[in-house]
């Protein structure tokens, strides 16, 4: 009988932070199904906030009232990112959802942000395995922490939010910034890497 831990597909590895396999064909489905996904919500015509609304509802893990994104919208897999209500996502925005992206109500969301809950070993064989007889590679390993977003925050145009990080409510991110650590709540925080600057009052 197999063990709990050999009984674990890729999916439950994936979630739970574990070194996963982003070529298994079963997560690549999960992706392909995304790609399809955010092509036909880019191709939509704007007006069509019925048949985008549908389409999200296809796409995310859950959101709230009121969700306004503007294509294109990037992302892995859709299904672990949830909303709250009144959120905005300006044009352009990468959500790299190998693990949860939890956004709360209100946030205001810029151009050209990018949030990563995935990344990679820095050791490449440990990234590769051993090279194929052929010389070629597998796909890499891969491992991935949340990412929460509270209430009432803004995200500047180009900021980067990188694995495990957890930024409070009433936090304004400054453009550009690359967000290392968790930023607390009622704080502006700016720089790369982000530090906070001042009380949000």
């Amino acid at each position: 009988m197999a063990s709990q831990n050999e009984a674990r597909n890729e999916h439950d590895r994936m979630l739970a932070g574990e070194l996963y396999d982003c070529g298994d064909p079963a997560l690549l489905a999960r992706w392909h199904r995304a790609k399809d996904l955010t092509r036909a919500f880019a191709e939509t015509a704007s007006e069509d906030t019925a048949r985008k609304e549908a389409l999200l509802r296809k796409l995310l893990g859950g959101f709230g009232e009121g969700l306004w994104i503007t294509p294109p919208f990037f992302v892995d897999y859709g299904e672990n990112i949830f909303f709250g209500d009144n959120c905005e996502v300006n044009l352009n925005c990468t959500f790299l959802d190998a693990n949860v992206i939890r956004i709360g109500d209100n946030a205001l969301i810029a151009p050209n942000v990018q949030i990563y809950t995935a990344f990679h070993p820095t050791n490449a064989r440990e990234r590769f395995g051993a090279l194929h007889a052929d010389g070629g590679i597998a796909f890499c390993k891969t491992q991935s922490a949340p990412v929460t977003i509270g209430n009432n925050v803004w995200i500047g145009g180009g900021a980067i939010i990188l694995p495990g990080v957890t930024i409070g409510d009433n936090v304004v991110v400054g453009a550009g910034s690359v967000v290392t650590c968790d930023i607390p709540a009622n704080m502006v925080a700016y720089g790369n890497p982000c530090r906070v600057a001042r009380e949000n009052n």
